[in-house]
């Protein structure tokens, strides 16, 4: 895919509470550079043409991290499908493969987010960054039929069945920029927290007879930071990897 075709939007407005921290969660530092940089400076080596970050009120900090680039406000917490919502006036207009990618998930490679865009450019209005995690634990499931992602299934809400699948949703998504937010403005919050699911839009793209798919990722590239024990272990990650090259 051509990198004039990508744009991202990085969702930033987490705070660092569970970090005990004051400091936004994507602030946080791994080997010395705030996560959400680590996801810039890929972008930046793909070419993205349009980089947004969705902050929240106070996120004066990460707007500044992440200038030039564009940032848009989520004013109230709605969940993650309104928080990419958030994003529909910076993005007018862009027809592209647009990646969907958590603040707090540093390492995901370039060539993982190019096989993303890929899937896009052949086809797919969504396409789900899955991984197979030693302990599939709480993570939403991705049921398959063939190349076909059929739906995203929560742990909590999955039956017995579906809790064998070990092939586990990262939250990282790519999507068709032409369909993206008619499909985030057809997500409703008709659940226990009344948020707004990404998680939906699989659901939803497929009543729309779009069709959908997942790629796999490396359980350690798409690990993502809600502790101080997870941050510690980003850092083992990380290390590890450069000590490859």
């Amino acid at each position: 895919m051509s990198k004039e075709n990508i744009a991202a939007i990085i969702l930033g407005a987490g705070k660092g509470t569970r970090m005990k921290s004051d400091l936004p969660k994507v602030m946080m530092k791994v080997s010395g550079k705030p996560m959400i940089k680590h996801i810039i400076n890929t972008l930046e080596e793909m070419g993205a043409k349009e980089i947004v970050t969705v902050i929240s009120p106070d996120g004066e900090l990460v707007k500044h991290e992440t200038a030039p680039y564009k940032t848009a406000v989520q004013d109230k917490q709605l969940g993650t499908g309104h928080a990419v919502l958030c994003a529909k006036e910076a993005l007018k207009g862009f027809g592209g493969a647009v990646l969907v990618i958590f603040g707090d998930t540093p390492l995901i490679t370039k060539e993982t987010f190019l096989k993303a865009a890929n899937k896009i450019r052949e086809g797919y209005a969504v396409a789900v960054l899955g991984f197979r995690p030693k302990d599939a634990a709480r993570y939403g499931r991705l049921k398959m039929n063939g190349a076909e992602l059929t739906g995203i299934v929560e742990y909590k809400d999955a039956s017995e069945e579906e809790r064998q699948i070990d092939f586990c949703n990262s939250g990282c998504m790519g999507f068709d920029g032409r369909y993206l937010f008619e499909i985030l403005e057809r997500i409703g919050n008709e659940n226990a927290a009344q948020e707004y699911y990404l998680t939906d839009a699989v659901k939803i793209a497929r009543e729309m007879g779009l069709k959908c798919t997942a790629i796999e990722g490396d359980p350690k590239e798409v690990a993502s930071a809600n502790t101080r024990e997870e941050l510690a272990e980003l850092e083992t990650f990380y290390k590890e990897r450069e000590s490859c090259h």
